[in-house]
């Protein structure tokens, strides 16, 4: 009894700050490199500088207002730029983020991330992470050494986002500049400009203002949205994507196959269309049970079934890419991998 009288008295004195701190949603942070980790020697330079510069517990206490409202803790996955993250770190902090959100204590995960590749993570983590918990992915465009850096209040948002119950059953998603896009539908769209994420056609689900995140709509799941457990993955095939163009080259699609691809990705023009030509190529590799799927370089729209390839949807090429690249994982064949691409 006394024991409890003198907590109790304690708190009183300490006020509702110290009940509120207990409260805290714990939210881990874990971190790539990138932009929003970069240095540079010239505060005004936004381009000439090193990505992956400052570790994870240096963009935390960069922020320190997130201990405001979330009891954060930091995980260095790696520290690079976002053109170096490869299959091996995606199958690392899948399996780690899914081991972190079954715990009842972490409410909500935050991945730091170069911007170049990030879309690619997104999707990647939309697609394998097994909990409904909120999962955010943030990056920034400047440096953290520029003036007017964006790293800062993008991290804060992206905290503030997983802490929230709101956020629960919303798949993964980006938060930066104020935005908060899918990351089922989101995009790069500028290679400089701050406002560079987002769903062109699809639109964001919410925003933050003054650091507080709101939604446009309830928690929802697109259609046909496929899911796949990688616990037991330790290699992903290998899937390349070929661009196409006028005067393409045929030899290119037989050179990926010799080079021991087993899918491959053709970022046609149009709706996925490809040069008269290749189609040969492309009809004999289906039939040697190499799965192509046919994507666009126009940047939205949707790409129809072909006869002899697969059209890839609402997916761009290289979130095409990692479809062909689960699905291949799981050792799907052609029929079932034509399923994972219709979405109407």
């Amino acid at each position: 009894m006394k024991i409890k009288t003198v907590v109790l008295a304690i708190a009183c004195l300490m006020g509702s700050s110290w009940v509120q701190a207990a409260e805290q949603p714990h939210v881990t942070i874990y971190a790539t490199g990138g932009t929003i980790a970069g240095a540079s020697k010239s505060n005004i330079d936004s381009t000439d500088y090193k990505a992956g510069s400052l570790g994870v517990d240096k963009l935390i206490q960069a922020v320190p207002e997130i201990k405001q409202f979330a009891d954060v803790s930091g995980v260095q996955i790696a520290n690079v730029g976002s053109p170096d993250v490869n299959q091996k770190t995606l199958l690392s902090m899948t399996k780690a983020i899914n081991k972190d959100l079954a715990k009842p204590s972490t409410h909500g995960v935050v991945v730091t991330h170069g911007t170049d590749t990030l879309e690619e993570t997104a999707f990647f983590l939309d697609m394998t992470v097994n909990s409904d918990k909120p999962v955010v992915i943030v990056g920034a465009m400047r440096p953290a050494t520029a003036i007017s850096a964006d790293g800062a209040m993008n991290l804060y948002d992206a905290v503030k986002l997983a802490s929230v119950d709101a956020a629960k059953g919303r798949g993964a998603m980006v938060a930066m500049n104020d935005r908060i896009s899918p990351a089922y539908y989101v995009t790069k769209t500028n290679t400089h400009a701050v406002e560079t994420f987002a769903a062109p056609e699809q639109g964001y689900i919410g925003g933050f203002i003054s650091g507080q995140p709101y939604f446009y709509y309830a928690d929802t799941k697109p259609i046909n949205k496929p899911h796949f457990d990688i616990t037991n993955v330790t290699t992903l095939p290998k899937v390349v994507i070929l661009y196409s163009y006028q005067d393409q080259s045929g030899e290119l699609l037989k050179d990926a196959i010799k080079d021991g691809a087993k899918g491959i990705v053709i970022a046609g023009t149009g709706d996925g269309s490809t040069p008269s030509w290749i189609q040969d190529t492309i009809k004999q590799a289906m039939k040697d049970g190499i799965p192509v799927v046919v994507a666009s370089r126009v940047p939205t729209g949707y790409v129809s079934t072909h006869e002899n390839a697969i059209g890839s949807g609402f997916y761009n090429p290289q979130k095409s890419k990692i479809i062909l690249e689960l699905a291949l994982a799981k050792g799907e064949k052609i029929p079932q991998i034509r399923h994972y691409f219709a979405q109407l």
